[in-house]
């Protein structure tokens, strides 16, 4: 049995769920999500708690159990809580500045980057080195920081970039004289 997939997802009273076949709807304060899971999947809304089961031991449905449950474990924690990624950027010169609803990133290039968003994923500068994305879809929360972060992935020799809060850079000395 998937030890992950076997647990009930709870669902908090400010949550609404609507179960139709396998497409679930969640609503909360923090949005609305949908999305259709895969028919293989039984999935039971009762007690405040959803569960799902699947239909045999095949290695395709022990691998679809767990992903089931988690997919809808994010879409609850969604719409109740919201998720949130934190960038920092590293480097002489390099800055972030909403303009309007669009992010402009100065790193290093001849030109600016500016990037748009979705209107489900809300983007904040607390600081000129500091970028905040959340949302409540836990994929593309992760999604457009991970766009952020490819504009100019920190290098390994003197840690200049963008990077997640508390991301650990793996340094490497620079060449000797000789």
């Amino acid at each position: 049995m998937s030890r992950i997939g076997k647990l009930p997802v709870p669902v908090p009273g400010n949550v609404e769920i609507k179960l139709e076949k396998n497409f679930l709807t969640c609503k909360g304060p923090k949005g609305e999500l949908s999305r259709e899971l895969h028919p293989a999947m039984k999935i039971e809304f009762s007690d405040g708690q959803i569960t799902v089961h699947r239909p045999d031991d095949s290695n395709t449905n022990r691998a679809l159990h767990g992903l089931t449950r988690s997919l809808i474990a994010n879409m609850v924690t969604g719409v109740a809580e919201g998720f949130s990624k934190k960038l920092e950027i590293v480097g002489v010169g390099f800055k972030a500045e909403m303009k309007g609803k669009s992010l402009l990133l100065n790193v290093g290039y001849s030109h600016p980057i500016i990037m748009s968003f979705p209107s489900s994923v809300n983007v904040n500068c607390p600081g000129p080195t500091e970028i905040e994305v959340s949302g409540a879809d836990k994929e593309l929360v992760g999604m457009i920081a991970a766009k952020i972060r490819s504009f100019r992935k920190p290098e390994p020799y003197k840690g200049k970039g963008i990077r997640y809060s508390g991301e650990k850079v793996r340094r490497k000395a620079g060449k000797t004289g000789a």
